[in-house]
């Protein structure tokens, strides 16, 4: 179930795996979820995560495949947040200085990941024997989900914003690798992400 070889159907000649298929529509039930606040968002994700984990290790797409280990614990981390964090209730932004630390963040951590994850098939070739498609591009998504999945756990307002710069790159990375069907399910994200963001935009408004 989990090799990307092991066709469920054919779509207009693209060979779509179970995994494929089965990550893609946890990941958008998990996007709309979390749009709408509902805490159904992080078992959801769960699910995503598993079948993604192994399809970025087929693919060479090491540092969102090591993102899926870090999705997993955080979304155990925002499960219980959502659920028992009375301060979570209602949608916040981030100040100035937030913003500032944010930024640098995304920055010093793509550049940081990006030279290991290029690196990666030279240190530890006994476990990566191809070297990386596109490093820093993989690590910039890695990166800044890393980021944008820990502001949603805290309800703050930006993780919206930088969901939605997450899927344009991922669109473009992913159909650079072949992986059609999960390019078209970050479309999706995209339009799903921009609906987040204007629905918490009019929940904070109303608050």
């Amino acid at each position: 179930m989990f090799d990307i070889q092991n066709i469920f159907l054919e779509i207009l000649g693209y060979p779509l795996s179970y995994a494929e298929l089965i990550g893609t529509v946890f990941g958008l039930l998990c996007v709309y979820w979390a749009s709408r606040e509902n805490i159904l968002t992080w078992p959801s994700g769960i699910v995503n995560e598993l079948f993604l984990f192994v399809i970025f290790f087929q693919v060479q797409l090491y540092a969102n495949m090591f993102l899926q280990v870090i999705f997993f614990f955080s979304s155990i981390y925002g499960w219980y947040r959502w659920k028992y964090g009375e301060e979570e209730s209602k949608v916040t932004r981030l100040r100035p200085k937030g913003l500032f630390l944010t930024a640098l963040i995304i920055i010093a951590g793509t550049v940081l990941t990006g030279y290991f994850i290029g690196n990666i098939h030279i240190t530890l070739p006994e476990y990566f024997k191809e070297a990386s498609a596109f490093p820093y591009a993989d690590s910039f998504v890695m990166v800044i989900s890393i980021v944008a999945t820990i502001l949603l756990a805290k309800k703050k307002f930006e993780n919206w914003a930088l969901w939605v710069i997450n899927d344009v790159v991922c669109i473009v990375l992913y159909y650079q690798q072949g992986i059609y069907f999960i390019a078209l399910e970050y479309l999706v994200l995209l339009f799903i992400a921009s609906y987040g963001l204007y629905n918490w935009y009019k929940k904070q408004a109303n608050e």
